[in-house]
């Protein structure tokens, strides 16, 4: 059992399933380039990439290739408007929210996510999920000088909660995630639930921890 008091979240795909309001994005954005809808598994598995992956997806190219940019902010602009709008806590998230506050286990988000959409997707959430407003701390991209997987992030978090890195999770559905927790000398957690092709290379990842629902953290850090 772990002795945990302070947890950190990796946002899309972790703490929140934001892949609804991407799936709309892209394909609007598809529909107004006379190009058909794609199928929303697709690009689900593609979130947590950010937004030149999705571009990639829906437009194909590389950065820096004609239109690659413009077409990047087009998607940008687009969800700016519907961050938040079909987003939602994973199931038991909630509930496991509710047990840190029970616990006085602290909690934050650091994020690969620019700052400006993360507030937009947090603000709009709170107005159903409340319990986002009692988030400890959020760290974004746009706040370091750089980003998962180097640790800063989660440093920079631990820090402004005065919390120890032994006494701390940090949470993610991506490899980077873990490989920045472990440089941050926190417990890994990797999640199943998350936004990854092919959930059989999570092992490889070596977390810590590898949970399939939120709630199978419970007993784990003696919640």
């Amino acid at each position: 059992m772990l002795m945990v008091d302070c947890v950190l979240f990796d946002l899309d795909g972790t703490l929140v399933d934001t892949a609804a309001d991407f799936v709309e994005v892209l394909n609007i954005q598809r529909l107004a380039h006379n190009l058909p809808p794609l199928d929303a598994l697709t690009i689900r598995n593609t979130v947590s990439d950010g937004s030149r992956a999705l571009t990639k997806l829906a437009f194909g190219g590389e950065p820096g290739e004609p239109n690659f940019e413009q077409n990047r902010l087009e998607l940008l602009k687009l969800y700016e408007a519907e961050a938040g709008k079909a987003a939602l806590l994973f199931p038991g998230m909630h509930k496991l929210l509710e047990g840190f506050a029970l616990n006085a286990i602290r909690w934050g988000i650091v994020t690969n996510k620019p700052r400006l959409y993360t507030e937009l997707l947090l603000s709009r959430m709170a107005a159903h999920s409340p319990i986002i407003n009692e988030c400890n701390i959020v760290v974004c991209a746009d706040d370091l000088k750089q980003a998962k997987p180097h640790p800063e992030g989660i440093l920079k978090a631990l820090d402004a909660l005065n919390a120890e890195p032994v006494n701390s999770l940090y949470i993610g559905d991506h490899e980077r995630d873990i490989i920045a927790g472990k440089a941050a000398g926190t417990a890994t957690v990797a999640v199943t639930f998350g936004y990854v092709d092919d959930p059989s290379i999570i092992p490889s990842w070596n977390a810590d921890l590898v949970i399939n629902h939120p709630l199978d953290l419970n007993p784990l850090i003696n919640l």
